[in-house]
C-alpha cells in the first residue's frame, strides 16, 4: 500500500524533468497529452494494487466488520432494554450509588495522577538544582548560571527577590509550600554563585596598591581544586545579571588608584604582558609635576591606554562589558578630567578664549576614541561630557569670572571692619564721607560698602562690553554681590546691633547709601548694556530691600537707647519724696544717667548720621524724655511746699544738663541766646514746652493757674483738664478758693467745647 502514501511529482511524469521549470514557463500540448496518458496509466495502477490488497486480506476486513455489526447491535438491545424497564427505587438508589462510588474513584485517581506528576516535577527541579551545585563545586561557572537562570523562571523567583537577597512568601497564591522551600534552596544556590564569583574575580584583578599596578590573571585560580577562566567568571556574572555588582568594585580601585592619579598628578602609565595569560599596568608617579602645569594631550593618551588595557585584558573586547564598566567609571573619570584639567585651562581674560579651541578639539578627538572602544555611547549626546563642558567655554568664562567677583566681594565684607574707632573718627569719617544720588547731605559709610560699590561698577561695565551670555553672568554677578552684604553684614555685626554701637550706624548709613546707589544703576548703565539684558536688568526691586534694612537697624538703635532712658527714669521711683535728702540725690543720680545716655547718643550718632536723620532721631529721644518726667510729676498725688521747690529745680537741671544735647538740633543765629534756643526747640518737641510750663507751675498762685487755664496757655502747652485738676489738688490744700478754681476751669472747659 506504499503506492497510496506515496506523492507524485508531475516533473517526474515527463521526459526531461530536469529542465522543466513549471513557474516559469507552461506545458506544451504534446507534454500535455503524455501527462494525460501517464496519469491514467498510474490510475489504474493504483486501482489494480487496491484490489490486489483486499483480497489478500479479506479475512481481517471481514473480522472489523462483523464486530462493529455486533457492537451497533448490542448498543441498540441495550438502549431499548433501558427504556422499556421499569426498576424499582432501592435499584435505582443502589444505581446511583454505585455510580458516585465511581465518580470518586475517577476523581481519586485522577488526583492521584496529579500528584504524580507534581512529584515528578518536583523530582526534576531538585534534580536540576543538584546539578547547579554540583557545577558550582566543580567551577563550571557558566553552566552553573545557565541551570540558576532555567530555575529562576520554573520556580517563578522574582527580580526584586534576587536583588533584596531573600525569597518572600506569596500569600495571595495557594500553592504547595515545598515551592517555597525550592525558592529558598535557588536563593542559597544564587549567592553561592555570587560569592565565588566575587572571589574568582578579585583573584584574576588585584590592586598591588604599593606598586601601583593593576594586575590582570586571565586564569582566575582555583576553587575547590578546579581551575577557572576569567572570561567564564564574566560570561557567569552577566548570564545572572550581576556583571554590574562585580564591576562596582573594580570601578571603585580603578578610579582611586589609576585614573586620580593620571589625571591630578599627571602619573605614566604602561603595560608589561608577562604572558598569554597575565597583564600589568604600572602606574608610575611624577615626583616634579605641578597640577597647574598638566598636559590635555599627555592625560588623554594615558586615559586611553588605561581603557585600552580594561578593554582587552579585563572585558576581552566585548562590547556590553567594557559599555557596562563605562557607565560606572565615565561619571567619575569625565568629573575629574574637568576638575582637573579643563576648567583650569578656562581663560582668564577675553583675548584668551580662541586659544582654548584647540583643548575643545583635542577633548573631542578622545571622546570619539572612547565610543570606537565602545566605553561610552555613540549615540547617546549626555556621554559627551567633556565636550559640552568645552564647547560652553564662554560660559565657563563668565562662570569663573562671575564666582572670583563674589569670591571678592565676599572676603571684603568679611574682613573689612564696620566701625570707626573713637580716637580716628574726625579723621575716618571725612575720608569716608559720600555724597547721596538723590539727597542734598553727605553720608559717612564704611570702606565696605565703597569698594563693594566700586566692585559693582566694574562689573557692570564689563557687562556692557561683554557678549550676551557673558553679560548675563556679570550682571548677576553684580546683583549678588549686593545681596551678599544684607547676607554677611548682619551676621558679622550681630552682637554689636544688640548694643547702643557706631557700628550699627554705620550699617544703617550703608544700607541707605547702597540703596541710592543701586536706584541710578539702571540710570548710569542701561544704555550700553547688551540688547538681551536691556530688557531683564532690573535693580530697582533691590533698593527698597536695603531702604528697609537701613530703617530696621536705625529704629533698633533708637529702641535701645529709649530702653536705657525708660530704666534710668525708673531708677527716680516717680519723682516721690524729693524734699527728703536721700531721695533727691537719688532722682539728681537717675538724672545724670538720664543725661549721660543721650549724651553717649549723640557722641556716636552726630558724627555719622545725615544731620536729617540725626535730629529726627535726637527729637525722637528728647520727647520721649521730657514726656515721661511730666508724666512722672504729674502722676504725684501730695507734694510738699518744699518739694515744689525741689521737682522744679530738678526739672531745671534737666534743661541745663542737656544743652550740649539740644544746640546741634536748632539752627544757630548770630547773636542769639540760650533762651532762644530753648524757644526754638518747644516748636519742635511739644513735649519741652509742657515740660518747661510745668516748671513754672510748681511755683505759682492758684490764681494764677486759674488765668492761665482760663487764657488757654496751659491747653495750648499740652495739659488736659484732668491733669491740671490733679495738679492742683497734690499742691494746695481743699478750700473756698480751689473750689472756686475747679469751677471757673470746668466752666471755661465746658464753654471752650
Amino acid at each position: 500500500m506504499d503506492v497510496l502514501f506515496g506523492s507524485i511529482d508531475i516533473r517526474d511524469l515527463l521526459p526531461n524533468h530536469d529542465d522543466v521549470d513549471l513557474q516559469e514557463s507552461p506545458l506544451s500540448a504534446p507534454d500535455l497529452r503524455l501527462l494525460i496518458d501517464t496519469l491514467n496509466t498510474r490510475s489504474l495502477h493504483i486501482k489494480y494494487s487496491v484490489h490486489r490488497y483486499l483480497l489478500d486480506h479479506r479475512q481481517h476486513f471481514s473480522a472489523i466488520f462483523a464486530q462493529a455489526s455486533n457492537a451497533s447491535s448490542v448498543s441498540s438491545e441495550l438502549e431499548t432494554l433501558i427504556q422499556s424497564c421499569d426498576f424499582d427505587a432501592p435499584f435505582v438508589t443502589e444505581i446511583e450509588t454505585l455510580a458516585c462510588e465511581a465518580k470518586a474513584k475517577v476523581r481519586e485517581l485522577k488526583e492521584k495522577k496529579e500528584a504524580l506528576d507534581l512529584v515528578r516535577v518536583l523530582a526534576k527541579l531538585v534534580e536540576k538544582l543538584r546539578f547547579v551545585e554540583d557545577d558550582i563545586f566543580s567551577a563550571r561557572m557558566e553552566k552553573a548560571a545557565e541551570g540558576l537562570i532555567e530555575l529562576q523562571g520554573l520556580l517563578v523567583v522574582r527580580e526584586e527577590w534576587k536583588e533584596a537577597g531573600e525569597i518572600r512568601v506569596l500569600d495571595e497564591e495557594n500553592e504547595p509550600v515545598v515551592f517555597g522551600l525550592l525558592r529558598n534552596k535557588w536563593m542559597s544556590c544564587f549567592k553561592e554563585l555570587q560569592k565565588a564569583l566575587g572571589v574568582l574575580l578579585e583573584n584574576a584583578v588585584q590592586f598591588e596598591l604599593e606598586g601601583s599596578k593593576l594586575r590582570i590573571r586571565h586564569c582566575s585560580g582555583m576553587l575547590h581544586g578546579h581551575e577557572t577562566e576569567l572570561f567564564s567568571v564574566m560570561r557567569a556574572m552577566e548570564i545572572v545579571g550581576i556583571l554590574g555588582n562585580g564591576f562596582a568594585k573594580i570601578a571603585d580601585l580603578l578610579i582611586k588608584h589609576v585614573v586620580i592619579p593620571v589625571v591630578s598628578a599627571s602619573a605614566d602609565v604602561f603595560v608589561e604582558v608577562l604572558s598569554q595569560d597575565e597583564a600589568v599596568l604600572c602606574v608610575v608617579p611624577h615626583p616634579d609635576s605641578q597640577p597647574e602645569n598638566l598636559d590635555g594631550s599627555a592625560i588623554y593618551s594615558r586615559l586611553i591606554e588605561i581603557i585600552k588595557f580594561i578593554h582587552g585584558f579585563i572585558c576581552f573586547k566585548n562590547g556590553n562589558w567594557i559599555g557596562n564598566l563605562g557607565r560606572l567609571t565615565w561619571p567619575s573619570i569625565s568629573e575629574a578630567v574637568i576638575t582637573s584639567f579643563i576648567s583650569k585651562a578656562v581663560p582668564n581674560e577675553a583675548s584668551k578664549v580662541a586659544e582654548f579651541q584647540s583643548i575643545v578639539k583635542m577633548t573631542a578627538e578622545f571622546e570619539a576614541t572612547l565610543k570606537e572602544l565602545m566605553f561610552i555611547s555613540a549615540s547617546d549626546s549626555k556621554d559627551e561630557r567633556l565636550s559640552n563642558f568645552a564647547q560652553n567655554v564662554e560660559v565657563h568664562f563668565a562662570t569663573k569670572k562671575r564666582n572670583e567677583i563674589l569670591a571678592r566681594a565676599r572676603k571684603l565684607l568679611v574682613q573689612s571692619e564696620i566701625d570707626v574707632p573713637l580716637e580716628h573718627a574726625a579723621r575716618v569719617t571725612s575720608k569716608n564721607r559720600v555724597d547721596l544720588l538723590f539727597q542734598s547731605e553727605r553720608c559717612t559709610v564704611s570702606s565696605a560698602a565703597t569698594q563693594l560699590m566700586e566692585l559693582v561698577h566694574q562689573t557692570l561695565q564689563n557687562v556692557c562690553m561683554s557678549p550676551m551670555r557673558v553679560a548675563m553672568e556679570f550682571y548677576h554677578a553684580a546683583r549678588d554681590a549686593l545681596l551678599l552684604y544684607e547676607v554677611i553684614v548682619p551676621v558679622k555685626l550681630e552682637k554689636q546691633l544688640g548694643t547702643i554701637s557706631r557700628s550699627a550706624i554705620l550699617m544703617h548709613n550703608d544700607c541707605y547709601y547702597l540703596s541710592q546707589e543701586i536706584l541710578g544703576l539702571a540710570y548710569e548703565y542701561r544704555a550700553d548694556f547688551p540688547s538681551g539684558i536691556k530688557e531683564r536688568a532690573a535693580f530697582v526691586d533691590l533698593a527698597p530691600r536695603f531702604h528697609q534694612l537701613a530703617e530696621e537697624v536705625l529704629q533698633r538703635q533708637i529702641q535701645l537707647v529709649l530702653l536705657s532712658l525708660k530704666e534710668a527714669i525708673d531708677g527716680a521711683d516717680g519723682f516721690q519724696n524729693t524734699h527728703q535728702p536721700p531721695q533727691c540725690e537719688s532722682t539728681k543720680f537717675c538724672i545724670d544717667q538720664v543725661v549721660f545716655i543721650l549724651e553717649k547718643a549723640r557722641i556716636l550718632w552726630e558724627p555719622l548720621l545725615l544731620p536729617s536723620t540725626y535730629k529726627k532721631s535726637m527729637l525722637t529721644i528728647l520727647s520721649y524724655v521730657f514726656e515721661r518726667i511730666t508724666k512722672e510729676i504729674l502722676s504725684l498725688d501730695d507734694i510738699a511746699a518744699d518739694e515744689t521747690l525741689q521737682l522744679q529745680s530738678l526739672i531745671y537741671m534737666v534743661i541745663d544738663n542737656l544743652s550740649s544735647v539740644v544746640e546741634e538740633l536748632v539752627p544757630e543765629v548770630q547773636g542769639s541766646s540760650e533762651v532762644h534756643m530753648w524757644n526754638q526747640l518747644e516748636k519742635l518737641i511739644s513735649s519741652l514746652s509742657k515740660l518747661r510750663k510745668l516748671a513754672d507751675l510748681l511755683d505759682m498762685p492758684l490764681k494764677t493757674i486759674t488765668t492761665l487755664w482760663e487764657r488757654g496757655e496751659l491747653v495750648s502747652c499740652g495739659f488736659t483738664l484732668l491733669e491740671i485738676q490733679n495738679f492742683v489738688k497734690a499742691i494746695f490744700a481743699d478750700s473756698p478758693l480751689r473750689k472756686e478754681c475747679f469751677r471757673r476751669i470746668e466752666s471755661f472747659n465746658l464753654e471752650a467745647q
